[in-house]
């Protein structure tokens, strides 16, 4: 009887699918982020106060393409493993980071127009919540596929960026 030390791991079509499934998720995630900014984009935001490291709104579509990709297959990657112990309540903090990503974006663009800068320190809370909740969802994975961990690392350094944008938008505009 042949016994392996290393987990099993789907090959299957099931493994495919999931796959896709994790990244029509996350890009749901972005649609919703797209209609939340839409209209706003070219409205109250083109007008506000930003901070001088601010990048042109033309760069935000490919690098949240690309760090939506890396979250999903670094995702599936541990839930690849999830019979090992730690990898359902490592993926059940990457479905927390993600709702706090989905959320931010209607906060901070659409709430904007009804609550003003109001809405600039709500979503700057939410983002610093999402900051931990990625943190916590690195070290979760690195215990399953530390490949998964670093795999989010552009979308750490990317959401800590966007907290400085975040914040300086807040204190300019709120």
């Amino acid at each position: 009887m042949h016994h392996s030390a290393a987990p099993h791991r789907d090959s299957t079509p099931r493994a495919v699918v999931a796959l896709v499934l994790f990244l029509a998720i996350a890009f749901a995630v972005a649609a919703f982020g797209a209609l939340s900014t839409s209209g706003n984009v070219d409205g109250w935001y083109a007008d506000a106060e930003k901070v001088a490291w601010n990048p042109p709104n033309v760069l935000f579509g490919p690098v949240w393409t690309t760090l939506y990709a890396l979250m999903s297959v670094a995702a599936w990657l541990v839930w690849r493993r999830r019979e090992l112990p730690g990898a359902r309540a490592a993926l059940g903090w990457y479905v927390a980071q993600l709702a706090l990503n989905a959320i931010w974006t209607p906060v901070f663009f659409g709430a904007y127009p009804f609550i003003g800068g109001a809405a600039l320190w709500i979503a700057s809370g939410i983002i610093l919540a999402l900051d931990v909740a990625v943190i916590v969802t690195m070290a979760r994975f690195a215990r399953i596929r530390p490949v998964a961990a670093w795999l989010l690392a552009p979308y750490l350094a990317w959401i800590l960026y966007a907290t400085t944008l975040s914040f300086g938008l807040a204190v300019l505009n709120g």
